[in-house]
């Protein structure tokens, strides 16, 4: 829980955010190489200070400051109220997929006999979904915003990459043999966007 005008810190990534008035939550992201503050968007429109380990909210808030000006000029900065409808939006779809993702997952494995390791659900900007070497998948939970023959296409696609790392044509048939429409599908989904 935060208290207003009080830091939020995130213990597993260490990084810290605050308020401002001007540029919504702002978040700090501590480095061991970093010996100067650095300026950037994060993927979800947030104003991000990267600096040294030792980096302070105080510190944060002076630096940020001191280069108010430049910032506006040079950073494509989103409105904060933009942002928080965002977030918003981002915490429905989590609950959304939490829900739904792990469970039609698991239906398509055992209707067609794969194995995989576990789930992890993203916000990636670029991607639907991916598989790791140690059979991990992740899915998007921008997929609660696509209809759900998409939304199996990109599951079937991430089961078929258990059996053929690559997207040759035995994984291609592989895909074809669970969603004979894979193509349609493929084609329809450019038409969103992974990001939320």
């Amino acid at each position: 829980m935060s208290l207003p005008g009080f830091p939020n810190a995130d213990a597993a990534s260490n990084n810290m955010t605050f308020t401002d008035p001007e540029f919504g939550e702002v978040v700090i992201r501590k480095s061991a190489w970093s010996t100067n503050p650095k300026f950037s968007v994060s993927t979800s429109g947030k104003l991000t200070i990267s600096g040294p380990k030792h980096t302070t909210v105080f510190l944060a808030k002076r630096w940020l400051n001191a280069s108010r000006k430049q910032i506006r000029e040079k950073l494509p900065l989103k409105d904060p109220s933009t942002q928080r409808a965002r977030d918003a939006q981002k915490k429905i779809l989590a609950k959304k997929a939490k829900e739904y993702l792990p469970y039609r997952l698991e239906f398509w494995a055992k209707k067609y006999g794969y194995n995989y390791s576990g789930l992890r659900l993203s916000h990636a900007n670029t991607r639907w979904g991916s598989r790791s070497s140690s059979g991990t998948i992740s899915l998007n939970i921008g997929l609660m915003k696509v209809p759900e023959p998409l939304r199996d296409y990109v599951i079937l696609h991430e089961l078929a990459h258990i059996n053929h790392m690559d997207h040759s044509a035995a994984f291609w048939a592989e895909v074809e043999a669970h969603d004979p429409s894979y193509k349609r599908h493929r084609k329809l989904l450019k038409a969103f966007s992974p990001g939320v």
